[in-house]
């Protein structure tokens, strides 16, 4: 297996061996009557109950305090592991999915697991102050298990909203909350997450001149704003002189944008698809500052947004459905009557696969329906595919 070495930056190998020094993967983390049980897959190296290990991901140690075997739903303790073996590990606080395990003298990070953006939010809020102090330690131990969950506390509505991967993921989370942590929540409606991105190019300036605290804050940025292609991400290039503006400065003109991407015009979603130059500005000696900068940034980008025909994006999914081959007819009917788009239909045999991309939000509540036109027969899978306009 590859990896990187976070002291040199360089890429090493380790060998599927036990002489090897320690490399591991957290894969799962669950909780198991209360404790927190670490899934690992050792690629080379061996561990031992009681010992220290090191994450390289949280730069820091962790003792192991059991080491157990899974056998379905059984389980057997064992004293040590070795390389090529799955192993769940009790006494890790801190380590979360993802996270390498390695031997501290040879640190190394292997590649980590990469998780979907949350695409649809849910607010929540306890019945009562009791289910309130259940809610929240809830919540923690279920984010630790499930990384795709996102939760955000809402000081003006006193509600906790959950962000997830689709309906039935935000309904079996919230039935974990009750059914495992007897912790009794009312729940709003779902609601889709949205992008935003810009259809145009623009160049854009703003200057950011003020006292502020007895001191003068200036700052004077020129950018270029232009869209990407889909799935293209936040670009940031700097494409500035230093004699325009010094070089200290950069780091906080770079850090106002990439702020201010985080709330775009249209509905303050994230702003998603663009490419963003540093073009140009102004100094004054003895006036400009990081602060200044930082403001005069945000300021542009956001203007530039105003100018550039900003749009929303919304969650396009894939659907995935087997249904008996007589009720084929019902379902692309269906799904087009969601505006969706059918992209294969495959027979196989008595049932037939059809595959399609469709809008999240016209996606609410189709496992009642799908049942309803199928006589129940019908069974369907979901996932995020991209970010497309409306």
């Amino acid at each position: 297996v590859e990896g990187i070495n976070p002291l040199t930056r360089e890429e090493e190998k380790r060998y599927s061996s036990d002489e090897e020094y320690l490399a591991a993967l957290a894969f799962k983390v669950m909780m198991d009557a209360g404790r927190k049980m670490t899934y690992l897959r050792i690629y080379s190296g061996k561990i031992e109950s009681g010992e220290d290990i090191y994450n390289a991901i949280k730069g820091r140690k962790e003792r192991i305090a059991r080491l157990l075997k899974m056998h379905a739903n059984k389980r057997e303790r064992v004293q040590e592991a070795r390389a090529g073996d799955i192993i769940a590990v009790v006494g890790l606080k801190d380590t979360t999915t993802g996270d390498t395990i390695c031997d501290e003298s040879h640190p190394v990070i292997l590649e980590p697991i990469e998780f979907y953006e949350p695409v649809i939010t849910q607010a929540i809020e306890a019945k009562t102050p009791a289910d309130q102090e259940k809610l929240t330690v809830a919540l923690s131990k279920l984010m630790e298990e499930d990384p795709t969950i996102r939760v955000k506390y809402v000081d003006e509505t006193a509600q906790t909203v959950i962000s997830g991967m689709g309906e039935l993921h935000l309904e079996i989370f919230i039935d974990r909350l009750i059914r495992e942590f007897n912790a009794h929540v009312n729940v709003g409606r779902p609601r889709v997450v949205y992008r935003e991105t810009i259809e145009k190019a623009v160049e854009v300036e703003e200057r950011f001149e003020r006292e502020v605290g007895e001191r003068k804050h200036f700052g004077h940025v020129r950018l270029y704003l232009e869209p990407k292609e889909r799935g293209g991400g936040i670009e940031v290039a700097r494409e500035i002189e230093e004699e325009l503006i010094p070089e200290e400065f950069h780091t906080a003109i770079v850090e106002g944008i990439r702020e201010a991407t985080l709330s775009g015009v249209v509905a303050g979603y994230p702003v998603l698809d663009v490419k963003i130059r540093i073009t140009g500005g102004s100094y004054k000696e003895g006036e400009s500052s990081e602060l200044g900068y930082k403001v005069a940034a945000s300021s542009a980008f956001r203007e530039g947004c105003l100018q550039a025909k900003p749009i929303l994006l919304e969650p396009i999914m894939k659907v995935d459905i087997i249904t008996p081959s007589e009720f084929t007819g019902e379902v692309i009917g269906d799904i087009n009557s969601r505006r969706g788009e059918i992209k294969s239909i495959n027979n196989r045999g008595p049932v037939s696969e059809i595959k399609a991309k469709v809008s999240l939000e016209r996606m609410f509540g189709y496992s009642t329906d799908l049942r309803s036109i199928t006589q129940g027969r019908a069974t369907f899978s979901m996932q995020f595919s991209e970010y497309d306009k409306r």
